[in-house]
């Protein structure tokens, strides 16, 4: 039994930069409906303008070096030796269907090294040009930081490829010594994990190196710093390294618990580990009752806890339209006493995001789909991305735009066009939202079943033209008909009102003047706030004007 003295609150996830409080559900491939590895990703910032990052592959000339420009500030950090030949990414995976995504996590200040070279976005998209397999990933990544210093916080990573996924966790050293320490553990084949924004791994095995690896100071460093005193095999890497406030486990933990609650059972037994610190950690994985397909994880990242103790549509905070967002910052304090927001995987602030749909048994040019979409995931059509693309859509082409910039063929500026719309009153809008997404994400799902039965008859070259061919057409058509969902939500929702419509289309009358609007108003308990707070203000009374 574990009950954990929690320090300070602090902004749940949100003191860190650029990308980094983030969102990634794990699926291994005996725990999904089709046999594929699923990692999803929530590149959630409040600066991180949504596009697809691409490398085409290329051969370097012995001596070469490259440049490593930090993610998150695009800040200059240093150079380090290039390898012969690297592989094309097109987002967070690789031609040959690897695929790695992160959350950060802090953890102890001190062990921040300001001298290393390798931060965690540069160590993804290296490792992507660089490893063909999840378990060669692991090694490259963890070379690199030996080798060359780590400049990132504490870490999270799912590592995938078409037969195994592994979580990997890593934090420096604070420039005591060189690299990081970290470990790496496969996620079982029947099961479902995650993490987001706190670290997952406790206790590990220590000789099962089938499944599990890790750095061979990973303990030693511990007690060396006084982070730990225990025997070995007591020892918790979360425990030792991360910071387990409020924050980490409300906000953090209770994404991950929002996943296992979804698909597994029993889950009501670690709620009051994230909601109050206390009892056993939640476990790192577990078996789900069902098996999950590639639509419930897409659906999974529009979560907002919905049916659960932490639904973000009930309380106060919601106001008049059921709104199951918050603006920031996530704490605030009355009366001398902090409170929290609740933090969803699915978050306004979300620059990109993704399921990686990744498999071993179909060819070259399929094995992995990277089911991507930008902005808000509660409101974002997600389009497949095959391994075999080499260039993004001009949708989601870096230079499209940014975040001082508008584009309207720009899939980010469009989608933020209709979320930010809904934000403002979301249960009248999310039904017309939900009519367009749906009917888009059927027919994308349509097609691409059609086109995979027809690449499995196809020889490798055509099927690579036919879904490059696909991923642009599919890219291109949703960003087009967001446009168009953005512009019928402005008109039809026009000033607090609601336009009448009849057979889809907005209504005249039979002189060819548009219907009058109807007014819908706010719900029951945002009136009853107003009289709880005002009492007889604006009660309406009876004139006496008149009377004898």
């Amino acid at each position: 039994m574990i009950k954990r003295l929690f320090l300070a609150v602090m902004a749940i996830c949100a003191g860190y930069s650029a990308a980094d409080a983030c969102t990634s559900l794990i699926a291994a491939p005996g725990a999904t409906t089709d046999g594929s590895v699923m990692i999803t990703y929530a590149a959630d910032s409040h600066n991180l303008y949504g596009e697809l990052y691409n490398q085409p592959a290329a051969d370097h000339a012995k001596g070469a070096m490259r440049r490593v420009v930090e993610w998150d500030t695009g800040k200059f950090l240093g150079e380090i030796p290039e390898v012969a030949h690297t592989y094309t990414t097109i987002g967070n995976m690789n031609e040959h269907g690897l695929a790695i995504a992160e959350s950060t996590w802090g953890g102890r200040p001190e062990l921040v090294d300001t001298t290393g070279i390798i931060d965690y976005g540069s160590l993804i998209y290296i490792t992507l040009q660089r490893a063909k397999t999840a378990r060669e990933a692991v090694d490259v990544m963890t070379q690199l930081v030996a080798q060359h210093g780590y400049a990132s916080s504490g870490e999270s990573f799912s590592i995938a490829d078409g037969k195994e996924v592994w979580i990997m966790e890593l934090i420096g050293k604070g420039g005591k010594s060189k690299g990081a320490v970290w470990v790496a553990m496969r996620v079982p084949d029947d099961c479902i994990s995650g993490h987001a924004n706190h670290s997952r791994i406790h206790k590990f095995p220590l000789n099962d190196k089938e499944n599990c690896l890790y750095s061979p100071d990973v303990i030693d460093f511990a007690r060396s710093q006084g982070y730990f005193s225990g025997k070995d095999e007591d020892f918790s890497f979360s425990l030792a390294y991360a910071i387990t406030d409020y924050g980490a486990l409300r906000g953090c933990d209770g994404r991950v618990w929002a996943y296992f609650n979804r698909f597994a059972d029993g889950m009501e037994s670690s709620l009051d580990w994230v909601m109050k610190g206390e009892g056993e950690p939640m476990p790192l994985w577990v078996k789900p009752n069902r098996k999950v397909s590639v639509r419930e994880m897409q659906w999974m990242m529009r979560d907002h806890f919905e049916d659960t103790p932490m639904d973000m549509t009930k309380d106060m905070g919601a106001g008049a339209y059921a709104v199951p967002y918050r603006w920031r910052p996530l704490t605030y304090n009355v009366d001398g006493i902090t409170y929290t927001h609740e933090r969803a995987i699915a978050t306004q602030q979300t620059g990109f995001s993704f399921v990686a749909q990744l498999r071993d048994d179909v060819p070259d040019a399929m094995k992995g789909v990277l089911w991507f979409g930008v902005d808000d995931a509660n409101t974002c059509v997600y389009v497949p991305v095959y391994n075999c693309v080499t260039t993004p859509p001009h949708c989601y082409e870096h230079g499209n735009g940014d975040m001082y910039h508008i584009s309207w063929d720009a899939a980010f500026w469009v989608h933020n066009y209709v979320a930010n719309q809904a934000y403002n009153r979301y249960s009248q809008m999310i039904p017309d939202i939900r009519k367009v997404q749906n009917k888009l994400e059927d027919g994308i799902a349509d097609e691409v079943a059609v086109a995979e039965k027809k690449a499995l008859k196809m020889n490798d070259a055509d099927a690579r033209k036919m879904f490059v061919e696909l991923t642009n057409r599919l890219a291109e058509t949703s960003t087009k008909e967001f446009k168009a969902l953005g512009d019928f939500l402005f008109v039809k929702y026009l000033d607090g009102n609601v336009k009448r419509e009849k057979n889809g289309e907005f209504e005249y009358t039979p002189e060819g003047v548009p219907a009058y609007p109807t007014f819908p108003g706010y719900d029951q308990r945002y009136y009853r706030s107003i009289v709880k707070d005002s009492g007889d203000h604006f009660k309406v009374l009876t004139p006496s004007v008149g009377s004898k």
